[in-house]
């Protein structure tokens, strides 16, 4: 008798939490609300089931429980109670398989209008490519794949010289347009999932998988992997913003073709000098402050800026300069510009960094192109340490190893070059070019205390090496108490 009430209160409580929880799905932001009500259909005929099976067993454990002198009845079969069972099992089957199979086909039917975003997942990042003005993309093969080429396209093919490639984690798409989803994995088995959009589909290794979908809600909604892919797993996130057309047009035309990757690889031009400084000011929330057109905000505008004397909170002037502005970036309260509140943080840039806002802030002063760049053996730096962030963000270190001291799946690159460091066998190494080398050639070989030894050998040409070691020294006096060591 108690455990039949025990399975009657059981039935009346999951239906109540169902009905009254405030844990309900998000409403959809795509065309697939049909994907919901395949799943409700679902809910409801396991839900029946299961509300069905347990009462039946409440009552058969009241009405036939043990009486003194009552005999179990013997009966070998109930052909009609059989009949009623597969017939009620077969309607059960057929309400959770068919629309469900229904749903996948409209899934993978492509609309003849619909544009093409190929979606690349490597551990534990993603990386985007849409067709450039001729509207198809151009081949890709993993032959191809290398430091300069991380998508691995065909150099040699036309139709992908004007794809347009985005290496980051956030992805732009157009308002109730359709899009056709290509799928590929540079490593392991991922799955691209986008709750509210409710899209997701496995990224299998050697091959291509595609579904489609149509926005239908501005706003900006979590890119996830929903397939175990390694360690850093949970931290493969993204972001997907879905704007007007006209918004989503001019963000694509902003971003960097397959040719013009190509030509900017062995050097940093001043535009991609620029553009690293606008993406910086815009990263770091220097753009809410501080405007590029003249207007007025809550620091001085950028407009301008470079060159001119400024009046002082403390009566003084001084001539903006790149040392004035760097002390300003790093210390901001150093010096107060009359008539804006102390409000700024202290940033601690990096070097390639500092150069590229300070060549954009000098670009929107009237500075010519060489008064812009830097010079000398500093320059060959820079532009050493620049393409050694590239490289980096091309083979995913960025993923597991941080540049401003943040804790990750390996250790951060901020302050690690000149560092000694424990490592797992108790003994220390001095972080100097021959141990980084070893540590990215061989990163088994030594393992630093503290961290997991998930990182895999990279074969990679002397002058990626120096240029990985050139972006890891230019941090090396932006220590902090963060444990750090080799990648």
């Amino acid at each position: 008798m108690v455990f039949a009430i025990v399975l009657v209160l059981i039935v009346v409580a999951s239906v109540l939490f169902h009905v009254l929880s405030p844990w309900q799905a998000t409403e959809a932001a795509s065309n697939w609300g049909s994907i919901d009500a395949a799943l409700l259909i679902t809910l409801l005929i396991t839900g029946l089931f299961f509300v069905a099976v347990s009462l039946f067993m409440a009552l058969a454990i009241i009405r036939y429980r043990h009486k003194e002198g009552r005999r179990a009845a013997y009966q070998p079969e109930n052909k009609k109670l059989e009949w009623w069972l597969i017939g009620i099992t077969s309607v059960g089957i057929i309400g959770l398989l068919a629309p469900g199979l229904v749903v996948y086909h409209d899934f993978v039917r492509v609309p003849a209008d619909a544009h093409e975003m190929e979606v690349v997942a490597q551990q534990w990042q993603w990386s985007f490519r849409f067709p450039g003005q001729d509207g198809q993309l151009g081949k890709s093969d993993v032959k191809w794949i290398g430091s300069n080429n991380p998508l691995g396209l065909d150099p040699n093919d036309p139709a992908g010289q004007d794809d347009v490639l985005i290496r980051n984690n956030q992805v732009h798409l157009p308002l109730d347009r359709p899009v056709k989803v290509l799928l590929r994995s540079k490593d392991v088995l991922h799955n691209f999932y986008v709750p509210q959009i409710r899209s997701k589909m496995d990224m299998v290794p050697g091959m291509v998988s595609y579904f489609w979908f149509t926005p239908t809600r501005l706003g900006s909604y979590d890119v996830l992997c929903a397939e175990y892919c390694g360690l850093a797993h949970y931290n493969m996130r993204g972001s997907m913003i879905v704007e007007q057309p006209a918004a989503f047009e001019q963000w694509l035309n902003s971003q960097p073709t397959f040719a013009q990757t190509l030509s900017s690889a062995a050097k940093p031009s001043r535009e991609s000098v620029l553009e690293l400084g606008r993406q910086l000011a815009q990263n770091h929330g220097c753009l809410a402050c501080h405007s590029l057109d003249g207007s007025a905000s809550l620091g001085p505008s950028w407009k301008d800026l470079y060159g001119r004397s400024e009046r002082l909170a403390d009566g003084s002037s001084v001539q903006v300069d790149e040392a004035y502005l760097i002390e300003s970036i790093r210390e901001p309260k150093a010096k107060l510009v009359q008539g804006y509140p102390p409000v700024m943080v202290a940033y601690t840039f990096n070097q390639a960094e500092l150069d590229a806002l300070l060549a954009l802030i000098k670009s929107l002063s009237g500075a010519t192109p060489e008064q812009q760049a830097p010079t000398g053996a500093a320059a060959t730096a820079d532009d050493l340490a620049a393409q050694g962030r590239q490289l980096a963000g091309s083979l995913g270190c960025l993923t597991c190893h941080s540049l401003d001291g943040k804790p990750g799946v390996g250790p951060t690159w901020r302050g690690l070059y000149g560092k000694t460091q424990a490592l797992a066998d108790g003994s220390s190494v001095e972080v100097d070019e021959a141990y980084l080398k070893e540590s990215i050639r061989d990163p088994g070989a030594v393992i630093v205390k503290g961290f997991t030894p998930v990182m895999p050998a990279f074969d990679l040409t002397d002058d990626e090496l120096d240029a990985l070691l050139a972006l890891i020294k230019s941090s090396a006096g932006e220590g902090d108490s963060t444990p750090g060591a080799a990648p």
